[in-house]
């Protein structure tokens, strides 16, 4: 049996890391925060409130292919945070990965504005989230992909996110 990864994925401020962290540790699963495996010239373009290209992308979707890889190889359950907010993106991960999911924190503009209003600490900027709407490919017709609505507190939104990977039969 091969291990599996879990990508908690969505755009800025939709709550990947805290929903993804928790699931984590819920299911007791490796946890890599995303974040993390960005190239130092895209956290310093970020932190500048420039958005990413497809270029600068590249080098981080394939580091998060190859944390999948690397999971699924050793019998590992993990669970990984990126925004993956094209389709090809998700591609560029599922390449070579046979246990490779997504769960989609979805929620509006309006409610990931007022989320991003509240963090302090982070390299994304609240003038990136239009862009981040404008690059998100809904992923819901794509197979292995579930949609979680985020609109709640974060325990509600955990509780959503749990049951679908429970309906998928990925806890067991």
């Amino acid at each position: 049996m091969l291990g599996k990864s879990i990508i908690v994925m969505g755009v800025c401020g939709c709550g990947k890391s805290t929903v993804g962290s928790q699931i984590a540790e819920m299911i007791a699963a490796k946890f890599i925060d995303g974040d993390d495996l960005h190239p130092k010239k895209n956290i310093i373009k970020m932190a500048k409130g420039e958005p990413l290209n497809d270029q600068d992308r590249g080098p981080w979707l394939e580091r998060i292919r190859d944390a999948a890889y690397s999971i699924e190889t050793k019998n590992e359950v993990g669970i990984i945070v990126c925004s993956a907010l094209k389709k090809n993106y998700r591609d560029i991960i599922r390449d070579g990965n046979q246990n490779v999911y997504f769960v989609h924190l979805h929620g509006d503009m309006a409610l990931i504005l007022d989320r991003m209003r509240q963090r302090k600490g982070h390299f994304m900027k609240e003038s990136m989230v239009t862009s981040q709407f404008n690059t998100l490919e809904d992923p819901q017709l794509e197979s292995k992909v579930m949609v979680v609505n985020i609109d709640g507190s974060q325990e509600e939104v955990i509780s959503r996110a749990m049951a679908a990977l429970n309906t998928a039969g990925l806890l067991l």
